[in-house]
Order: structure tokens, then sequence, then C-alpha cells
């Protein structure tokens, strides 16, 4: 992949500036406010009521706190990866349930040299017969330990005589290559706290201590309206009409963040119809896109306005995505309105929906981290700019293609590097948000 170079993205500056944002009340967050108007869209006020990109994710993280969840489920083991414990893991029974040999080999009673008997013990099986001293049985990992046996004697650690008796070739400690009943747990041990993400290892763990299903916190509930009169569902874009990139695009990319995609809906650019499809959800979090400016189509912020919802974040300083938003429309929903370019709608994802999903399914925050930029990233004068890259061992390449209307960045990318207002030089350290799919693979929802 190459390197994204130091020129300046025309539709990433002049384009999304001139996209004009609705002022905030001063003062309140609680009502949505008229259109703006006086001073045009570069005026300063514009910019300064716009919510720092930290800010707007921490608020996010926060709304999502007050939400009254839904009581938590059991979920066959199939389909808990990915979500999160609701009560603690404790074990059902010792682990191992009895005593298991941890090795195909012997099992031997007494000092050697050993008198074989013919018949083996298998894994599986009941409880094997009694060994006297001086002797031994054949026996396979897993299998159940006869009772008074010494030791196994791994297969490569021993050998028969001519007379079919067995010699050991080093020493034989007792206990060896025995795993005793509960040597990992015993039954009502926690294993896991309650906040614990369920991971592949997780399911293992479960299993193996007695569970067939996991008390988990529920997915949050969320659905797409996809806005715009001039989006195609199939076909080449023709006489103005283009394809929708985001109707296909958000429900994957929301259920790797967690969520349970209820409903995809296409509403053209309707007001009536966006009111009427708002008001009527009953998902945790509905997600429109675009629509979110002040144009003649622009119906989200009216649409809002119309039906007493709290706004939150109006507008973000990051670009691009800045007309991005977020609004409490009913006492345990909210809404987050994306731009309808697709990158743009990208850094909304990551920006608000993100932190307000990982709060509502009660994940842990990722870690945050730093890689130096293999190359120099221009900034925003004002605003923080989120970039694809690739990862390359310890460096993040910057990739062309990462204006707010493109998607062939993102598609090759492994994270959005964060750059700071100014821009940042090669070698510099820059904070990454990881795509879901980079470190824990399509469809899984680890962050």
């Amino acid at each position: 992949m190459t390197a994204r170079g130091l020129g300046r993205d025309a539709d990433d500056f002049d384009v999304e500036e001139a996209l004009a944002l609705v002022k905030r009340p001063s003062g309140t967050e609680a009502a949505v406010p008229p259109p703006a108007s006086g001073g045009g869209p570069h005026a300063p006020e514009h910019r300064h009521r716009a919510t720092p990109w930290p800010e707007a994710r921490a608020i996010a993280a926060r709304a999502g706190r007050g939400v009254v969840r839904r009581a938590p489920v059991p979920v066959p083991l199939d389909a808990a990866l990915g979500l999160v414990l609701a009560e603690p893991l404790t074990a059902l029974t010792d682990l191992p349930s009895f005593d298991t040999s941890a090795m195909d080999g012997w099992a031997v009673a007494g000092p050697g040299p050993w008198a074989v008997r013919d018949e083996g013990v298998l894994a599986g099986h009941a409880v094997p017969v009694r060994l006297d001293d001086g002797e031994a049985v054949r026996i396979a990992t897993g299998a159940r330990i006869p009772p008074d046996t010494t030791a196994v004697l791994r297969s490569e650690h021993g050998h028969k005589d001519d007379k079919g008796r067995l010699h050991p070739i080093r020493e034989v400690a007792h206990g060896q290559d025995i795993r005793p009943r509960g040597q990992e747990c015993r039954s009502g041990d926690q294993l896991l706290a309650v906040g614990t993400p369920v991971t592949p290892a997780v399911l293992g763990l479960a299993a193996a201590a007695g569970y067939d299903t996991l008390t988990t916190v529920a997915r949050p509930r969320a659905e797409v309206l996809v806005l715009g009169d001039e989006l195609l569902t199939d076909g080449l874009p023709h006489d103005g009409l283009i394809r929708d990139a985001l109707g296909p695009m958000l429900p994957p990319w929301l259920r790797a963040l967690g969520a349970e995609v209820v409903a995809v809906r296409r509403l053209g650019d309707d007001a009536e119809a966006l009111k009427a499809a708002v008001t009527a959800s009953d998902a945790d979090l509905v997600v429109t896109t675009g629509g979110t400016a002040a144009g003649p189509v622009d119906h989200v912020h009216p649409t809002l306005r119309g039906i007493g919802a709290e706004l939150l974040v109006n507008g973000v300083k990051v670009r691009p995505g800045h007309p991005m938003l977020l609004a409490r429309t009913k006492e345990n929903q909210h809404l987050v309105g994306l731009p309808g370019n697709p990158l743009a709608a990208v850094s909304g994802l990551l920006t608000i929906a993100e932190p307000l999903l990982r709060t509502l399914a009660a994940r842990p925050a990722p870690e945050p981290y730093t890689l130096p930029l293999r190359d120099a990233v221009h900034g925003h004068p004002h605003d923080t700019r989120l970039v694809p890259v690739s990862l390359r061992a310890d460096h993040a390449v910057p990739l062309h293609y990462n204006g707010p209307a493109m998607l062939r960045g993102i598609a090759a990318a492994d994270a959005l590097a964060v750059v700071p207002p100014g821009g940042a030089h090669r070698g510099q350290e820059a904070e990454l948000l990881d795509l879901p799919w980079a470190t824990a693979g399509i469809g899984v929802c680890f962050t």
C-alpha cells in the first residue's frame, strides 16, 4: 500500500467546510437549536460551537450510563461470542472432574518393572479396574486413572523386555503425568467476574466447567435509517443517482461494534417518513445517514426539534465527518446522525456510535496505543483528522483516498490514525483506532 502524500484534499477541507452546522443555544444542550443564521459556515462561532473530538467520544460513552438496560439474557454458547458476562462464571464441577492421564503411556503401580495387563484404558470409559503393585496398563490421554495408580509412564519413557515386562528408561516420580481431580478448579470456584468479554477461550472454559448457556448483557438493538433520494440499491450510477454504500456497510459494522441490527430502512428525503420512523422505533440506537447539515432536504435537525429530542453533540471538530450528531430521543433511546459521505460516516461511527454502544453493552474500553507515522500527514487548522492507515510492524502507513466521500482507503486500512490540528510529521506518534475486524475477524465484535 502506498503512503498518503502531503497534498491537501479539496473535498476534505472545502466541501466539508461548506456544510453548515446548526448552532447550539448558549448554556444548554437540552434542546435542538434552530438552523444557524448569519456569519456563514466558515464563521468562528460555527467552528467553536462544535464539540472537540475527545470530548464528543466521552459524551457518547457517558450517554449510555444512564440507560436502563434490558434484563440479562441466557444465550447458548454458540451465540455468546463478543457479549459480556452479566453473572460470574462459577465452576459447576471440579476441573478435571476425576483423576486423568496427562499423556499416552502406561498407568503403573509401585516400583517397576511391571507386568502389563492385556486390556487398555481409554478416554470416555467407566472407572477402570484397580491396579496392584507391580502392574501396569496402557492408558490414553484424558482417560480415568485406575485406583492405586502411582504414576503415568509416557510411551517414550518405557520399553518392554522379551518377557513383556515394562521397564522405565528414566526415574518415575510419584504422581507423574497425572492431572488430579480439581487441579484447575473446584466446584463453586469463581472462574471469571461480571463484565468479562466472552472470547473463544471463555467459551471453551464455560463448556469445560459445565455450562450450556451464559447469562450476558443483552446486545443493544440498533435500527438504521438510510436517507437520500439520490441512492440506488443496485446497478451502476446514472442520471445523477449514486449507489448506496452505507446501507450495505453500516449493519455489519454495527454488529462488529456489538449491536444487534433489527432493521435497515430506506426513507429517501422524506421528513414525515423520518419523523414516523424515529418515533415508532423501539431500538436502543437509531442511526441515520445524511441529512445532518442545514440544506433544503436535511431533515434530521428539524425532526429532532419537532419531537423534543435532547441534543448532546451537535457537530464535532473532526475531519471528515464534523456534521455528525448525538441526541437522546427517548428515555432509553439515542440517535446517532451520521454524515452522508461514506468515510465521514465511518468517522461518526467510531467517534460517537462506538463509545455509546460499548457502554450500552458493558464492554471495557480498549487500551489506547500509538505508533509512529511512516509519512507526514497534513492536518486541519483547527480540527482533529481521522486518516486511514495500514499497520506495518512498528509504524502506521497513511493511505491515499482518504477524502470524506471515499472508501478506497478505509477498505485497505487496519486502523484510523488520530491526527491533531495542524497535522503530524514523519515519525510522530499517533493514537490509533483499530477497525474491529483488523484484530478479531469479520463478524466478531471485539474492539
